[in-house]
């Protein structure tokens, strides 16, 4: 049995992890993904405001080394789900199943004025090159603004102008700055009543100006004025963005998007195409663009896999939709946020916090997942 993982973010590195430990040897698990390593979300945010080094945060695919599974570093350049072969800049592969876990791809250009005069911090690239530029910055008007639905992790920026506010104010210049935050979204964290309420008190006592139910359609690099989809214009000294995210173009032409992303069955991962599944942000399957639901749709398809390639007629288990985000506050404060995304029924979710107590219960949630998906510990300040 050949089974192809296309793409090692969370679903693909949970995903080539469990089958490994289910099948070792006995099945060949083939993980491919451009990028050389892995970084968390919330690490970018660590990087960029000066809180991590970018090395501290990176992890090396080299490092993987499970039984039976290999990864190799490559581009895929065209996917037929039918054939179940791909096409790569290392050659081609097929597959007895295929597992599309190629993410969302983000493209800042599709906003005019972004790449000229504004900053996105959603790429690894963007966000570790804010760190050499926010020190730069003398104060001004701040603007942490989102160009289009849906896009992943709806907290971070929430999380990010909480931050900002921290690293302004520990810099002595917050007094002389204003910082802004515009998103589409009626709240910060919709389907969690109590977290959006914890979030526009914290933005009320930082002073951070809340701008809902819009997004940023463009920016005019000669006035440095952010234009908002209800017509209203921002002008700013900083401007930070959340890119358009859209499904990647190999899997636009693979023929397993329909509106936009990858349909699948919300129960079981699976796509039109017979054993051919797909997880975490390339998919619609209704819940946020999230490492955590990735990981948690990533461990009910390879359940979904091994019961296939065993042969076992028990029914294995479905996805429940269920997810745990953290949510950083700044000054070391963070909250657990619980959502659960029910087909047919109005998400639904809680707030704990926040604490320092759960600001380190997220660093062993980092840690315990390099811990179980490179075999090695991650030793976080």
């Amino acid at each position: 049995m050949n089974i192809l993982v296309l793409g090692a973010g969370f679903g693909g590195l949970e995903i080539s992890t469990r089958l490994s430990d289910e099948f070792g040897e006995d099945v060949a698990v083939t993980l491919i993904d451009r990028s050389d390593g892995f970084v968390f979300g919330f690490s970018k945010l660590d990087v960029m405001f000066g809180k991590a080094l970018p090395s501290e945060v990176f992890h090396p695919y080299r490092d993987l080394d499970k039984p039976g599974l290999r990864f190799i570093q490559t581009t895929i350049r065209s996917i037929d789900p039918v054939k179940k072969r791909i096409e790569t800049d290392a050659g081609s592969f097929d597959a007895d199943i295929i597992v599309v876990a190629l993410g969302a791809d983000l493209d800042a250009s599709a906003t005019p004025g972004l790449e000229d005069t504004g900053h996105e911090f959603y790429t690894v690239q963007g966000a570790f090159a804010l760190r050499e530029l926010l020190p730069r910055f003398d104060g001004g008007r701040v603007i942490v603004g989102v160009t289009s639905t849906p896009f992943k992790c709806p907290p971070a920026p929430s999380e990010t102008a909480l931050l900002m506010h921290e690293y302004l104010r520990g810099r002595g210049i917050r007094a002389g700055s204003t910082l802004s935050l515009v998103m589409p979204l009626g709240a910060p964290i919709p389907p969690s009543p109590p977290a959006s309420r914890a979030l526009l008190a914290a933005f009320a006592e930082r002073d951070i100006d809340w701008h809902p139910g819009r997004f940023v359609e463009g920016l005019d690099p000669a006035r440095k004025t952010a234009i908002l989809s209800d017509g209203s214009e921002m002008p700013f000294d900083l401007f930070l963005g959340v890119p358009v995210h859209k499904v990647p173009a190999v899997v636009e032409q693979s023929g397993l998007a329909v509106d936009g992303w990858v349909p699948v069955n919300s129960l079981t991962l699976e796509t039109m195409f017979p054993d051919v599944y797909a997880v975490g942000d390339v998919t619609s399957v209704g819940t946020p663009k999230a490492g955590v639901f990735s990981e948690g749709q990533a461990a009910v398809a390879a359940q979904q896999i091994i019961s296939r390639v065993r042969n076992d007629d028990s029914a294995p288990p479905t996805y429940d939709g269920r997810g745990v985000c953290y949510l950083e506050f700044g000054d070391d404060m963070v909250a657990r946020v619980e959502v659960t995304f029910l087909s047919g029924q109005a998400p639904v979710g809680g707030l704990e916090g926040p604490s320092p107590g759960i600001a380190a219960d997220k660093r062993e949630f980092g840690s315990s997942r390099i811990l179980r998906w490179f075999d090695r510990p991650w030793v976080q300040d």
